[in-house]
């Protein structure tokens, strides 16, 4: 076969591969509303970056008559390309070959990638959109699922790790996109769930749309196995480039520095008047928190999910950080069971990849009653307890108001290594409220008060006076500061400034046991 043959040859081969499953597949792909899986890299990855790899590959089954039927590279798309000029790499799986099944050589494409992906340091991003495993190749395809487990597990902490659900995710396959870093959806083209319909049905009689078990709402605002919801594939893919600019490239390197035309001495007036003179009065900690990081703007993760807590990145001074907040707006900012384990997965992910940590405190304890002690809200709990004082970043904790009770020490208090804790004018902190604290404390005196209504509002000043304040705190160094609001921003910069060399370290071991 001559030079030129071949050359005509490599042509007929890469048409055929970039076609996948045929015209007709593709075009009902796109009456359904989703992209083809190289459509999908083209807007994902900057113009021109995109390297395949593994384009001429196919399958060596037999059984069921797969043998005739062959597509180049099967049903998945892999490679590397850029984000924003950043090494990444990828898997788009293709639904239009064997409805994006997993055989045993998509199984390959994709741990070959991920090998690449850990061995030289860079995020890998997986585009999901698969029938599940393929039934043809019987236990080549679940042995291929585990193969690409391991390699989720493997990469945990060193490379971050993105997925993005768009169309069907079911059964096996569910569990490589719960270990990574973070899910994004898209609103009724994704599906996520052990189980479909049909066969709860069969086995618990049970009624259920396949949206309502595990579309996009479901699971980034009920189970919170997802963390972001996209109105299309191109808003999700655009979602998962503007996440980028907050992470590093590995768990060895510092986050992008963005520059920023916001003055990091701004003192923002707006400040002093968000927390209310009301303590039990709730306010917006989002708008608190617009008002400290550069240009406003906060990447809020999970959003839907347990409300009470808000978790996101930003940058304050160019510098990339992750904000834990309790949000006043929810539930008066409890902590509760889902609270806790949002917040607890995020403080770890951000201690994995060098991202400092900055907490806004306004907790008036965990939420009581029986659910939640049912539920296991003291294991849950401990699980934001472990995180913090597990984590060696750079960690500012600011308490804007109440800091209540265990509440108060598992929001990244001094004495889970904060580095840096400030407080407000306003913060109270203190064993519980002025109210619990007085019925407990005053129960017989307030029996035997002529005026028990005016006695207890006397002893609740009181207590408010001598205990509720950020004073006891500060005199006994539990805090570093009491500052006014409005200069948040910059003693919050100026903090991260002095802590960006921080070096701290926990004792040898194999790992820590956290509280599952």
């Amino acid at each position: 076969m001559t030079i030129a043959n071949n050359l005509d040859k490599l042509r007929e081969l890469n048409d055929k591969a970039e076609a996948g499953g045929g015209a007709d597949r593709a075009a009902k792909q796109h009456e359904q509303g989703k992209l083809l899986a190289r459509e999908r890299l083209d807007i994902l990855l900057d113009s021109g970056s995109f390297v395949e790899i593994d384009r001429l590959r196919t399958h060596h089954s037999t059984d069921f008559g797969l043998d005739k039927q062959k597509f180049l590279g099967d049903a998945v798309v892999t490679g590397y390309g850029a984000i924003d000029g950043r090494l990444v790499y990828v898997y788009s799986q293709d639904f239009t070959v064997f409805g994006g099944s997993l055989s045993r050589v998509v199984a390959d494409k994709i741990c070959k990638v991920m090998d690449m992906a850990i061995k030289n340091g860079a995020p890998l991003i997986g585009i999901n959109d698969s029938g599940g495993a393929r039934i043809q190749e019987g236990v080549d395809s679940l042995a291929g699922y585990g193969d690409i487990f391991q390699r989720n597990v493997m990469a945990s902490g060193v490379v971050p790790q993105i997925t993005a659900i768009m169309g069907p995710c079911a059964g096996g396959a569910v569990y490589s996109p719960a270990i990574t870093d973070f899910i994004f959806m898209c609103k009724t083209t994704s599906y996520m769930f052990i189980t479909g319909p049909d066969v709860i049905k069969t086995v618990t009689h049970e009624e259920v749309t396949k949206e309502d078990l595990g579309g996009a709402e479901t699971h980034t605002g009920k189970s919170g196995v997802a963390h972001f919801t996209a109105n299309s594939e191109k808003e999700c893919l655009l979602m998962i480039r503007d996440l980028f600019g907050f992470l590093p490239s590995n768990n060895q390197e510092d986050p992008p520095f963005r520059p920023s035309n916001d003055d990091p001495l701004r003192r923002d007036k707006r400040l002093k008047d968000i927390i209310p003179d009301n303590p039990n009065r709730p306010y917006d900690m989002k708008e608190l928190i617009a008002a400290v990081v550069d240009e406003g703007y906060f990447y809020e993760v999970q959003p839907e999910f347990a409300r009470n807590i808000l978790i996101g990145f930003a940058h304050v001074g160019g510098r990339s950080i992750g904000i834990v907040a309790n949000q006043p707006n929810h539930l008066a900012g409890c902590l509760d069971i889902n609270a806790s384990v949002k917040a607890a997965r995020f403080v770890r992910f951000c201690d994995c990849f060098n991202i400092p940590i900055v907490t806004f405190v306004d907790v008036p304890g965990f939420l009581p009653g029986t659910e939640q002690e049912y539920a296991g809200i003291i294991r849950h709990g401990a699980k934001l307890l472990y995180a913090y004082a597990e984590a060696t970043v750079p960690k500012v904790t600011i308490v804007t108001r109440k800091a209540y009770g265990g509440g108060y020490i598992v929001m990244a208090s001094k004495h889970l290594r904060g580095d840096v804790n400030l407080v407000y004018p306003t913060g109270e902190i203190a064993v519980m409220g002025p109210e619990g604290a007085i019925n407990i404390v005053f129960r017989g005196e307030l029996q035997k008060a002529a005026d028990p209504a005016k006695a207890r509002d006397d002893l609740v000043n009181n207590y408010r006076e001598t205990f509720a304040n950020p004073f006891k705190a500060a005199e006994s160094g539990y805090v570093d500061g009491i500052i006014y609001p409005e200069d948040t921003r910059p003693t919050l910069i100026r903090a991260l400034e002095m802590l960006k060399n921080k070096q701290d370290h926990n004792p040898p071991k194999k790992h820590g046991n956290i509280p599952l």
